[in-house]
């Protein structure tokens, strides 16, 4: 607990700290200052070190340095349909076999592009209070047969919390393994490295039920020797480790940056797994999100240089009917597209054909 509280206290939150680190103008620090009012700022000095404060297009501060257009009120709040998913308090049931629990509103940084950015930063009480209700819900629906610990950011939890859900879960016999959401490995590396309690924790548990992390890795210049050092922690544990990346407007939008990505990935001992279609989501829309047909475009581009490994990505969108995946065009700029997961039983591996406009992002 000492450990994490002491990174958190180091993290940069308002526009005094970030000029200690980049060459801010009177124009940047007042628009900064202005969006951090409605999207909180929070950034670890280890994140910020990865930006080059000489190329204001650097794609690390992109990610992570409010844009000119997170205040447009383009977009929508809940672009996947959160709230109609909820079946208690910081639990979602969308598809039948997995139970998603919001364990945390906070990160020890916040993306630009965060699709639940209408929530997170903002403190609320913590879900591990109906973590029993949870258990009973997960327990009497047998369909169920994982669940995912995501947030905010799951590993930014005090220790003493992330012990009892995987506690608790790892005691129900229908779980086939249970999943942790997090970006600790990329941004904030250290968190688990540097602590043995956390890694004890992963470890026992990972003995009684298989832990997956889905973490979340974007760019090239994110794959650090500290990263991998994360990684080889929570892999010694016996922790699975895979990674979603979402494709971002001047971030992956590149199919060398993108096929260099999971390459390098893969060597490190993470296994590619999504690569999204950026959400509609307000604050976010149009910083970020890249036309469906470009994207699907510069995914084939990109698995062409990728190793076998790399390429056991799907091309998806979280849709408020469920995973889609892109497949591909067939004629025209119409797009081939798969239920990868559905809501609905109606649509379960349903295929369809879409017209779509040059620049359309989402369906």
């Amino acid at each position: 607990m000492a450990i994490l509280n002491r990174l958190l206290s180091e993290c940069i939150r308002d526009v005094d700290g970030l000029n200690s680190y980049l060459k801010l103008t009177s124009d940047d620090a007042k628009r900064i200052g202005e969006i951090s009012e409605r999207y909180p700022i929070c950034i670890p000095p280890y994140y910020l070190k990865l930006i080059d404060p000489e190329n204001p297009d650097d794609p690390i501060r992109r990610i992570c340095i409010p844009g000119t257009q997170e205040l447009s009120g383009a977009g929508v709040e809940d672009t996947s349909g959160e709230g109609d998913n909820t079946v208690i308090r910081g639990m979602q049931h969308k598809y039948r076999q997995t139970a998603l629990i919001l364990t945390t509103n906070q990160c020890s940084m916040y993306c630009r592009f965060c699709f639940r950015k209408r929530m997170v930063g903002y403190s609320e009480h913590e879900t591990a209070e109906h973590v029993r209700e949870m258990a009973d819900y997960v327990t009497r629906h047998t369909e169920i047969n994982n669940v995912l610990l995501s947030g905010g950011d799951a590993l930014i939890n005090p220790n003493s919390v992330i012990e009892t859900y995987l506690e608790t879960f790892s005691q129900i016999p229908a779980l086939d393994f249970i999943r942790i959401g997090t970006r600790t490995p990329v941004v904030l590396p250290m968190r688990i490295y540097e602590d043995e309690e956390l890694l004890g924790i992963l470890k026992k548990y990972n003995r009684k039920k298989q832990i997956l992390i889905v973490t979340h890795f974007n760019h090239p210049n994110e794959v650090t020797s500290e990263a991998k050092r994360a990684v080889d922690a929570l892999i010694e544990c016996g922790c699975i480790v895979r990674n979603q990346t979402v494709l971002l407007k001047g971030v992956s939008d590149d199919p060398k940056t993108l096929a260099r990505l999971l390459n390098m990935l893969v060597s490190i001992g993470v296994i590619p797994y999504y690569v999204f279609q950026c959400r509609p989501a307000r604050g976010a829309l149009d910083e970020f999100q890249i036309p469906i047909l470009k994207g699907s475009a510069i995914v084939e581009e990109a698995k062409s240089m990728m190793n076998g490994q790399a390429k056991s990505i799907h091309y998806c969108m979280s849709h408020v009917t469920g995973k889609i995946e892109i497949l591909g065009p067939v004629e025209g700029n119409k797009m081939l597209f798969k239920y990868h997961q559905a809501k609905y039983a109606e649509d379960n591996s349903r295929i369809f054909v879409q017209e779509l406009a040059p620049d359309q992002c989402w369906l």
